[in-house]
């Protein structure tokens, strides 16, 4: 077993300047509003770069990831479309996750012989640390944060990024070769891994349900996408997945790496249940196993689990006033989760009513079996 490492405090510093970028024309495509686009332009400009950030958004709907950058005033900005010239005339074209690589813009660069890299390839190459990366439809946010949480109990240099809206870039200039980043990786950025043929030695894997099928285009590619956490892995490596989902048992036999199926024993039922819900006991079960790997003991997770009362917009309590108790889910963006929440809530609701404010984004998603559970469950 691989055991932690000591944790010792290191101010922050800036990434230094890499001689290959000095001069290159680096162009930004989808500045975003996440920070992810704002970050690359800092890494990028303190490499000495001359950058161009185009996104199909306008001034407006950016101007608080343009207020970011405010001091950065030799960025140029191609803002409300894309132009072929700009992609032309880059030598260094980074891609927002979000951006699809059959984007005809991708193309016609990639035709032009002009490389396309993304901030995870990019992660994935400059890092020295250890990367534990986890994925899966639902439970991989809350996931990432009880592995971060539990393997800083080992007082280790221990950092948390990746698809929680903390990007990854900034890190390259503290990280050592003792240290531990732990990233929630989407869909979208393990198809950017897939360019370098890299998964993180430690993948974790919460689960597979219907999702993104509007990027994708069907189940079965967005199934592909998701295995990249672990479809370069090799014999050395350690895959944790879900023992109660049985595409992910079903495909374990993909990959080289070894396989953990964690089950959380009965002990943490009730810690787990009060604190999160019983549909995150799947969750806390893979923090564990992924935590045990490194050699964190059972008396330091219990404390870290009974200060954690979950994530912000996942089943969070925000209000409770006249008798109502208002509840933030906003990231239950699919069916399933959904179906969760109303059946937790429910049974907290006892007699009284439970009132469902509903709506979001077309996924290409089904909505025949969350129609029952409304009309089971809700008004």
């Amino acid at each position: 077993m691989e055991h932690i490492r000591n944790a010792s405090s290191r101010s922050a510093q800036v990434p230094k300047r890499n001689k290959s970028f000095l001069g290159a024309r680096v162009l930004i495509m989808g500045l975003g509003l996440h920070g992810g686009g704002v970050a690359a332009v800092r890494f990028f400009h303190a490499r000495g770069a001359r950058i161009t950030v185009t996104d199909l958004r306008s001034e407006k709907e950016l101007a608080s990831s343009l207020g970011a950058l405010s001091s950065y005033t030799e960025v140029k900005y191609v803002l409300g479309e894309h132009r072929r010239k700009d992609f032309l005339e880059s030598d260094l074209i980074i891609k927002n996750p979000g951006v699809s690589w059959n984007s005809p813009y991708l193309k016609f660069a990639l035709e032009h012989g002009i490389p396309v890299k993304s901030e995870v390839g990019i992660f994935f190459e400059e890092s020295p640390a250890e990367i534990v990366g986890i994925t899966g439809t639902r439970g991989k946010s809350t996931t990432t944060f009880l592995i971060w949480k539990f393997l800083k109990q080992g007082n280790a240099r221990v950092y948390l990024g990746g698809n929680i809206r903390k990007s990854m870039l900034p890190l390259l200039g503290i990280l050592r070769a003792e240290d531990i980043v732990v990233l929630e990786l989407s869909s979208f950025q393990l198809e950017d891994l897939a360019k370098i043929r890299r998964s993180p030695h430690i993948a974790v894997f919460t689960n597979i349900l219907r999702d993104h099928i509007n990027r994708h285009g069907s189940m079965r590619a967005y199934i592909r996408a998701k295995c990249n956490i672990f479809r370069f892995q090799g014999t050395g490596d350690h895959l944790f997945i879900n023992p109660e989902d049985t595409r992910l048992r079903a495909l374990r036999a993909c990959g080289k790496s070894r396989v953990h199926m964690p089950v959380l024993s009965g002990e943490w039922h009730t810690l787990v249940d009060n604190r999160l819900g019983m549909h995150y006991r799947t969750s806390v079960g893979l923090a564990i196993g992924v935590a045990r790997h490194f050699g964190i003991g059972h008396a330091a997770m219990k404390e870290a689990l009974s200060n954690f009362r979950g994530l912000p917009g996942r089943m969070e309590i925000v209000e409770r006033t006249a008798g109502i108790t208002f509840v933030n889910d906003t990231t239950a963006t699919i069916p399933d989760a959904t179906i969760a929440a109303l059946k937790r809530f429910r049974i907290r609701a006892d007699k009284g009513k439970l009132i469902l404010i509903a709506g979001g984004q077309d996924k290409k998603l089904v909505f025949l079996t969350l129609a029952r559970m409304i009309k089971k469950y809700a008004l």
